[in-house]
């Protein structure tokens, strides 16, 4: 089984691809390991279908490069941060051995983001502890295993970032994987008689391009995503820290 140096989680088909997805696609071209877990196939988003969903999904895994994309097949609205997924998502955690977790914001506009972003949070600590039992798809033991870091992407609402990633060479990739999902935002193809939604006008994906930019602008470069951090960033010398704003 392959490992996964840097593993996104999110709910929904499409939030990766609208939050993080240009950090992997970098972290691709640095070498990594890359991967994306779908708790949920967006089965109630009022345009598309599941199995269109999915269909968009593996279009946008290609464009990303991703070595691997999983669906967990949660209930999407009604999944819980109970014991029952959280043990699914540990087994996952423990099967992919990430050493990075990229993770639904904590609070959000739609509740699933903020229950998923804490489900995440607690099946990573979960999935270190040695006596919490999971089982591999053969039915053999898995081994404990712990991310050693779970950074929040920033979703629909603001939030001050932790810290902020520069995207720029690859920001017109993640628009791409962002349209790969027709059904879901502005599209010229996308011929279905199905109601507008909040995502689905062209003014949605200009503020994605803008928070891009205002995230961009604060270091310097021309695009850039956000994240949060619970636990405290180390560093070993001060070499790590980029100035790109001078």
């Amino acid at each position: 089984m392959i490992k996964i140096n840097i593993l996104a989680i999110a709910v929904h088909p499409d939030d990766v691809e609208l939050c993080c997805s240009g950090t992997l696609m970098m972290e691709k071209l640095h070498g990594k390991t890359t991967g994306v877990i779908d708790l949920t196939q967006g089965e109630l988003g009022t345009r598309g279908t599941p199995a269109l969903r999915i269909q968009e999904s593996d279009a946008a895994a290609r464009l990303m490069e991703l070595d691997i994309r999983e669906n967990l097949c949660m209930a999407d609205g009604f999944f819980q941060n109970n014991e029952d997924n959280q043990r699914r998502l540990v087994a996952t955690i423990r099967k992919y051995r990430p050493e990075i977790v990229l993770a639904s914001a904590l609070a959000d506009r739609h509740p699933d983001h903020g229950r998923a972003g804490k489900l995440i949070s607690d099946s990573c600590f979960l999935s270190g502890l040695r006596k919490v039992e999971t089982k591999d798809d053969e039915g053999g033991f898995q081994q404990h295993w712990r991310p050693k870091y779970i950074f929040h992407f920033i979703q629909d609402r603001y939030y001050s970032p932790s810290f902020v990633y520069d995207i720029s060479r690859v920001f017109d990739r993640k628009l791409d994987s962002i349209r790969a999902y027709s059904s879901q935002f502005h599209s010229r193809t996308y011929d279905k008689d199905e109601p507008q939604t909040y995502i689905s006008g062209p003014e949605f994906l200009d503020s994605i391009i803008g928070r891009h930019q205002m995230f961009g602008k604060m270091i310097g470069v021309r695009y850039a995503e956000g994240f949060i951090t619970e636990k405290m960033i180390g560093i070993r010398d001060l070499d790590a820290f980029v100035q790109l704003d001078t």
